[in-house]
């Protein structure tokens, strides 16, 4: 009961800040969009975790999980005072309306980040989760800043969560071809159309489900009497290729040292092969060294790959105990 009221208290606690675009930047200042929770927003806070959706998604495809992982850990430790940073990945969410450069890849989402740090003149992040595409960011993220990529004064995360996001390079007889399926249906609609609910029915009427259908309708915005797409699908496309080219493996082999990269796959995810699962269990399994870092491994059960949808309670059962640990 004590327990429920502290977690209770800790939830109201909690304050939305979104980096809003009235105070405009120079050009080469243009980051990417995000919004903060904290979990005591009167107190400095002590450690960060940053949050990356998957491809289409948004910053606010993480907002519930992280005002429960903040109550969580703000009372499991009261002296600390954790903040989450969901972002809104280049070309997706509010990001979409800032000035970011070319090429849009892997790379450039990854250093995004960096940027951002860099401007808002943050502390490096303590934590970084990537779900789906976002995993490779962050993935990325961790590679380029174990490389001195944004310079000698970056730290580099102590953890990384990949979630339900196989490393290496997509398969070449699993190419997720419902995205590329998707993608080539957005492209053969109209670039504006009447309501998100005419949006939504027309894709259900061409066989995709509620469910992927309500998550596609997610992507627009009205502009006059219609609604259009708030993303550049020949960007998105860009991405999503990028995103099956990359492979990390090789990080997951020398993961760097004094950093924790925590894979968890879903168990009723349709994204992995057998090899992939066996590779990272082999990973997982080795004795780590004084000059590596160390790689884990972890199924959430009962989960697809929407896990923050699938089993959000579960997840954090997984999550918060670690992140503490960090």
């Amino acid at each position: 009961m004590a327990a429920s009221l502290r977690i209770r208290n800790s939830s109201l606690l909690l304050t939305r800040f979104l980096n809003s675009a009235t105070l405009p930047r120079p050009r080469w200042l243009q980051t990417i969009a995000y919004e903060e929770l904290r979990a005591n927003p009167e107190k400095p806070y002590t450690s960060t975790a940053v949050f990356i959706h998957g491809f289409l998604g948004s910053s606010r495809n993480w907002r519930s999980f992280s005002r429960n992982l903040l109550a969580s850990l703000s009372n499991s430790s009261p002296s600390s005072n954790w903040r989450t940073v969901m972002l809104d990945m280049r070309n997706h969410g509010k990001s979409t309306e800032r000035e970011l450069n070319p090429p849009h890849n892997i790379e450039s989402a990854a250093k995004d980040l960096a940027d951002l740090v860099k401007a808002e003149d943050w502390p490096w992040p303590e934590v970084v989760v990537g779900h789906s595409m976002g995993g490779k960011v962050a993935l990325q993220f961790a590679e380029s800043c174990s490389r001195g990529d944004y310079g000698h004064s970056v730290l580099s995360p102590k953890q990384l969560w990949v979630l339900d996001s196989v490393p290496g390079k997509v398969n070449p007889e699993n190419r997720n071809d419902e995205v590329r399926d998707v993608l080539a249906t957005l492209q053969s609609l109209p670039k504006q159309f009447p309501s998100r609910k005419w949006l939504v029915s027309h894709l259900m009427e061409l066989g995709y489900s509620k469910a992927l259908s309500d998550w596609i309708g997610t992507n627009v915005k009205k502009v006059g009497d219609h609604e259009t797409w708030i993303f550049d699908l020949e960007n998105a496309k860009e991405m999503f290729d990028s995103y099956c080219e990359k492979s990390y493996w090789n990080l997951l082999e020398q993961p760097p040292k004094g950093m924790e990269i925590i894979i968890l796959r879903a168990e009723k995810s349709d994204r992995w092969d057998k090899d992939a699962i066996e590779r990272i269990q082999k990973l997982a399994s080795e004795r780590g060294s004084d000059s590596l870092g160390k790689v884990s491994f972890c199924v959430l059960p009962n989960a697809g790959h929407w896990v923050h949808v699938d089993s959000p309670k579960g997840l954090l059962e997984i999550m918060a105990p670690k992140i503490l640990c960090s």
